[in-house]
C-alpha cells in the first residue's frame, strides 16, 4: 500500500518491558501490507529494531512469549561492579545466537541503534560494526546495566538523549517515518486504573522469587560491602523499590525529552501504545504487550492508509 519510491522509515522508541509492543507494532504494520525501509532503534527499540532488520523477529517473538518472571529473575546477572546492577550478557544471549557475527552495515534492511556517551553526553548513531554490541549499548540503561566500551567512549543508553529516534530515520533516507513512543501516557494513572490488571502470580511464586532475587543480591553485598541498604524490590508493595524510583524518574525525563524533540522533528505517523499499566521490568508479559501493539496499529489504520496511500 505504499506509494512507489517513498521509503518508509520506522522509528521504534525506548521503554523496557513496554518494548515488546514493537512486535506488535510491526506485525500489524506487515498485516496492512505496509513495506518497510529504514529502521532506527532506541534502546529496548534497537533490540526489537535490529531482530527486525536482521530477519530474526520470529525467533525473538517466539522467545519472549515463553518468558515467565522466573526467567526475568535468572537473566538478571547481578553485579555491584562495572557501572551498573546488572552486566547484561545473560540478557543478550539469545540475542547473541542469533546475530553473532552480523554487521550493521551488511543487514538486508538498513538499520541503526541511538546511544549516548557517557562522557559529553553526545547522541551516537552506530550505523556500522558489530550488531550485537549496537544492541548492547543502546540497552545499557544507567543504573541498571553496566555501559559498553565503544572505541574510545563508554556508551549508554540511546533513550537518554534521542528516546524516539525520528531524526536519525531521516537521516538514513525515510520520507516517510512512523514513530513508535513507548511513553506517551507513562504519567496518565488514570489510564492506568482503567487498564485490566495483569494477572498475579500465585503468592507463593511470587515469595519465592522475591527471595531468591534478594538472596542473590544479599550475597553480593555481603561480599563487597559491610553495611549497605539495597531495596532492590519493594517489600512493601504499596511502596516503590529502588529499581521503580530509579527506572521511573528516568523515563519522566524521557517523556520531556520525547515531547521536546517529536515536537522539533515531528513524525508522520506517531503510534503510542496504552501501556501505562506495565511495570518497567515485566518483561514476561509479552503476550499482552504484543497484542496492545497490534491493537494501536488497527486502531488507527485508516489514518496510516490516508499518510501512505
Amino acid at each position: 500500500m505504499t506509494r512507489h519510491g517513498v521509503r518508509i522509515g520506522l522509528a521504534l522508541g525506548s521503554g523496557a518491558a513496554k518494548g515488546w509492543a514493537h512486535i506488535g507494532v510491526i506485525r500489524a504494520l506487515e498485516a496492512m501490507g505496509v513495506q518497510i525501509h529504514v529502521v532506527s532503534g532506541s534502546s529496548i527499540g534497537a533490540l526489537v529494531g535490529a531482530a527486525y532488520a536482521a530477519g530474526r523477529l520470529d525467533a525473538l517473538e517466539e522467545w519472549v512469549r515463553r518468558l515467565t518472571w522466573r526467567d526475568v529473575l535468572q537473566n538478571m546477572d547481578i553485579s555491584l561492579q562495572g557501572g551498573g546492577f546488572i552486566h547484561g550478557d545473560k540478557v543478550m544471549q539469545v540475542f547473541r545466537r542469533h546475530v553473532e557475527g552480523e554487521t550493521i552495515e551488511g543487514l538486508s534492511r538498513p538499520f541503526a541503534a541511538v546511544a549516548t556517551d557517557l562522557h559529553t553526553g553526545q547522541e551516537v548513531w552506530l550505523r556500522e560494526g558489530s550488531l550485537l554490541e549496537g544492541v548492547r549499548a543502546s540497552i545499557a540503561l544507567p543504573g541498571l546495566f553496566t555501559p559498553l566500551r565503544h572505541g574510545d567512549r563508554w556508551l549508554v543508553d540511546g533513550g537518554l538523549v534521542n528516546p524516539v529516534p525520528v531524526s536519525l530515520c531521516r537521516a538514513m533516507g525515510a520520507d516517510v517515518v512512523i514513530a513508535v513512543n513507548l511513553n506517551d501516557d507513562i504519567l496518565k494513572k488514570r489510564r492506568a486504573r482503567e487498564q485490566p490488571a495483569p494477572r498475579p502470580l500465585p503468592a507463593k511464586v511470587e515469595a519465592d522469587l522475591w527471595e531468591q532475587f534478594s538472596q542473590r543480591v544479599s550475597e553480593l553485598v555481603n561480599a563487597q560491602v559491610d553495611k549497605l541498604n539495597l531495596p532492590l524490590l519493594r517489600n512493601n508493595r504499596d511502596a516503590p523499590g529502588l529499581l521503580d524510583v530509579v527506572l521511573g524518574s528516568l523515563y519522566i525525563m524521557q517523556d520531556r525529552l520525547t515531547r521536546s524533540r517529536m515536537a522539533g522533528d515531528p513524525p508522520d505517523i506517531t503510534l503510542s501504545p496504552r501501556l501505562a499499566h506495565i511495570g518497567l521490568m515485566e518483561f514476561h508479559l509479552a503476550e499482552e504487550v504484543i497484542a496492545v501493539g497490534e491493537a494501536t496499529v488497527e486502531r488507527l489504520a485508516p489514518a496510516i492508509r490516508d499518510v501512505l496511500g
